[in-house]
C-alpha cells in the first residue's frame, strides 16, 4: 500500500495549495465508547504553527468528545477529498475559548471559505496540534 506522508510543519507546495482551496472537510473524534464520530466542518491549516483549527459551538458533540479526553487533548483527524486529491491532518485537539484565539480562527475561516462566520457568542475553536500529515495535493 502506498503512503503519502507530508511534514505537517513544512508540506510540499501542492499539498499546501490544496489546503488553501475552499473544500468541505470532516473531523473525526472518538465517542466515550471508542466509536468514531465523523462530522462535516470547515478547517483551516496553519503549517507554521503546526495547527489546524475548527470553529464550532461550545455545546456541540465534537467539543464534548474533545473535552472528555482531558487536558492532554483528544486524538483527532481532519480530512478533505477532491477527486484523486486528498489530505489528512492528525493530532491532539483541545478546545480554546480565549477570545483572541477564537477571533484568529474566525479570520482564517473567512479567508479560506470567503465568508465571514455569523456572530455566535457560544463559539469556540478546536485547535489541533499537528503530529502527522498525509495525502496528495
Amino acid at each position: 500500500m502506498a503512503a503519502y506522508p507530508q511534514d505537517p510543519g513544512a508540506p510540499d507546495a501542492p499539498y499546501l495549495a490544496f489546503w488553501r482551496e475552499r473544500h468541505l472537510c470532516t473531523l473525526t473524534t472518538l465517542r466515550p465508547d471508542g466509536s468514531p464520530h465523523v462530522v462535516p466542518v470547515g478547517v483551516t491549516y496553519d503549517p507554521g504553527a503546526r495547527l489546524a483549527r475548527v470553529i464550532t459551538n461550545k455545546s456541540s458533540a465534537k467539543v464534548a468528545h474533545v473535552l472528555a479526553a482531558g487536558p492532554e487533548g483528544a486524538r483527532v483527524a481532519v480530512c478533505q477529498v477532491d477527486g484523486r486529491r486528498w489530505a489528512t491532518l492528525e493530532g491532539r485537539a483541545r478546545v480554546r475559548t480565549d477570545p483572541e484565539r477564537v477571533a484568529e480562527a474566525e479570520r482564517r475561516y473567512a479567508e479560506r471559505y470567503e465568508r465571514v462566520p455569523s456572530p455566535n457568542p457560544a463559539r469556540v475553536v478546536i485547535e489541533i496540534e499537528l503530529e502527522r500529515a498525509m495525502g496528495r495535493g
